[in-house]
């Protein structure tokens, strides 16, 4: 029974770490490209579910057009955010892009919370809800949709960033902004993809998400500093360490929550955030580095 209860935990924990993984990545992606840590990010989360709700109830479109034009607004609002409220901004200072961005998600919170209202909202599973056994244990087939799309998604970024053109521009940003723009790379172009991925790859986490803890207009807070977290154990890179550092999380938190208490199950994270933060600040995968001046 023990070992049931530790696979069922585990199962349970590799699907929610694949969320953290995707909201990490989002924050890796612009960290990389830019040195701006998006604390945003969440939002967009919240906006991938909130969205598809609205396709779904308000102009009645069938699940498989309402997520990809969820996607699509979504990236929309990525642009936008990067246009009106980081690209005016000259010759900021770190304090000055991490204000933005927690007012930017202020503010689009609060948006959501006026046009969508404080309830809680469910979406409709991508397969039916039928529990599958394994092994003593069940899953859900929502959590096999979420590990699925999270590895697709995880080749599709690897194949972007080392095989196309756009790709390898902002991983010539990230090393050096001032080089790639003498080789002719247009770095502000590079920083507003960098944009528009994260905040893709944040709503395609709250829609896929959404099934299981359903959604509602504060969810991107708690599920974005977890995705934080996740980024953090990475050593914020946008590669594999970041998918391992959310899953590590997502299994830890739901181990702690089982066999511990479930009122620590947001604590978790945070105090494995506080350990590698003191222990090893470059994250569990990353190398320590001196400062890019």
């Amino acid at each position: 029974m023990q070992f049931e209860q530790i696979l069922q935990y585990t199962f349970s924990g590799l699907s929610t770490g694949a969320i953290y993984a995707l909201i990490g990545i989002g924050f890796s992606i612009i960290f990389t490209a830019t040195g701006i840590i998006n604390f945003a990010q969440g939002e967009f989360v919240m906006l991938g579910g909130m969205l598809t709700l609205f396709f779904l109830e308000v102009l009645k479109l069938p699940l498989w057009a309402a997520i990809p034009s969820a996607v699509a607004v979504s990236a929309l609002a990525g642009l936008l955010f990067e246009r009106l409220a980081i690209r005016p901004l000259r010759q900021p200072t770190p304090l000055n892009l991490v204000i933005v961005t927690i007012a930017g998600s202020i503010l689009i919170r609060g948006l959501a919370m006026l046009l969508w209202g404080k309830d809680t909202h469910a979406i409709p599973p991508f397969t039916g809800d039928e529990p599958i056994s394994i092994a003593g244990a069940t899953i859900l087939p929502q959590h096999i949709w979420i590990l699925a799309i999270t590895l697709l998604i995880i080749a599709v970024n690897k194949f972007f960033f080392y095989h196309t053109i756009s790709g390898k521009a902002m991983r010539a940003c990230s090393y050096n902004r001032r080089a790639a723009g003498l080789v002719g790379i247009d770095v502000h172009r590079m920083v507003l993809f960098s944009f528009v991925i994260s905040s893709v790859l944040g709503s395609l986490a709250g829609i896929i998400v959404a099934p299981l803890t359903m959604t509602a207009y504060d969810v991107g807070i708690m599920l974005g500093l977890k995705g934080f977290c996740a980024a953090i154990i990475g050593g914020m890179s946008s590669g594999m360490a970041t998918v391992v550092g959310g899953l590590i999380l997502g299994v830890l938190e739901s181990l702690g929550a089982g066999l511990i208490s479930s009122g620590y199950k947001d604590a978790i994270a945070f105090i494995i955030l506080l350990l590698i933060l003191f222990i090893r600040p470059q994250g569990l995968f990353g190398k320590a580095e001196s400062e890019r001046v």
